[in-house]
């Protein structure tokens, strides 16, 4: 039986309303009964070109500005914000984590010194902002493998290896894409990556963007340890990533199904059970 980690990100779901942050954490922690609940930090001048800043949101009407640039402002939380939530965190009884997409968010939020510093996969080969953290950051550091080729998986882990901190690094199975279809969701990368990596890291996760929750059962008796799942109140909400979103109920049942099913993987600790027993002693027969 492992110690599995269920993580609810919230990301950007909050729609850039501090109070709707916050309920998302209470509910996460309360209700859900998640252990990690996880937002992002971007510097959108910082990580956008100006061509990109400027352009107009793929899809108009989830945005909130009158450019890709306006829209990714407008959903940023500052420092002092994530410091506030944070502490929310801590009121409710959960982990805060950040994933972080530039080099000026991630040395923001090292500062907050935070259990655990999420890499989403688009930044996964941000060498130099993985540097930073490798010597400036003392906790865990959660990196996404989609999009990413073995070559680049084999490159980010020694990368690791190299300054001595694998063991703090935890990699995640993953699928860019919103939502992803069931035959997109490749498992067997699960047992790929364990047989790879798995005694050279901290831990192997699962992040999903599929609908329900089925996969992420099929991930745990592969050999995943952590959870991470988009969280949303209401997926008809306007933005990106709430139609690849649980909503509460369906996070509350992933978690409790994911550390159920965990518990029951294991082999018996001896051939008959005490619960076997009086069955055994009533229904056996010789």
């Amino acid at each position: 039986m492992k110690n599995i980690k269920v993580i609810a990100e919230i990301g950007c779901n909050h729609k850039g309303e501090m109070e709707i942050a916050h309920e998302m954490i209470k509910v996460a922690a309360q209700f859900c009964k998640v252990d990690i609940v996880k937002f992002q930090k971007r510097n959108p001048k910082e990580l956008l070109t100006p061509e990109e800043y400027n352009a107009p949101h793929p899809v108009p009407h989830n945005s909130y500005g009158k450019t890709y640039g306006e829209h990714r402002e407008f959903l940023e939380f500052n420092l002092d914000q994530h410091k506030q939530l944070k502490k929310w965190c801590d009121d409710w009884d959960v982990i805060y984590s950040t994933s972080v997409w530039d080099m000026t968010s991630a040395k923001e939020i090292a500062l907050i010194n935070p259990e655990m510093i999420k890499i989403p996969s688009a930044c996964n080969l941000k060498f130099d902002m993985l540097n930073h953290l490798c010597k400036e950051y003392d906790g865990e550091i959660h990196l996404s493998l989609g999009m990413t080729t073995n070559e680049e998986e084999e490159k980010i882990v020694n990368f690791f290896e190299d300054r001595d901190r694998a063991k703090d690094l935890v990699i995640y199975s993953c699928t860019s894409g919103y939502p992803v279809p069931f035959e997109d969701i490749c498992l067997n990368e699960i047992l790929r990556i364990r047989k790879k990596f798995e005694r050279r890291v901290k831990g192997i996760g699962f992040s999903g963007h599929h609908l329900g929750i089925a996969a992420d059962i099929a991930a745990l008796a592969y050999g995943a340890e952590y959870f991470e799942r988009h969280f949303t109140l209401d997926r008809t909400w306007k933005g990106t990533d709430h139609a690849a979103s649980l909503e509460p109920d369906g996070m509350r049942r992933l978690a409790r199904d994911l550390k159920n099913v965990s518990k029951a993987l294991t082999y018996k600790q001896k051939e008959i059970l005490e619960i076997e027993e009086v069955q055994r002693n009533k229904l056996k027969r010789f």
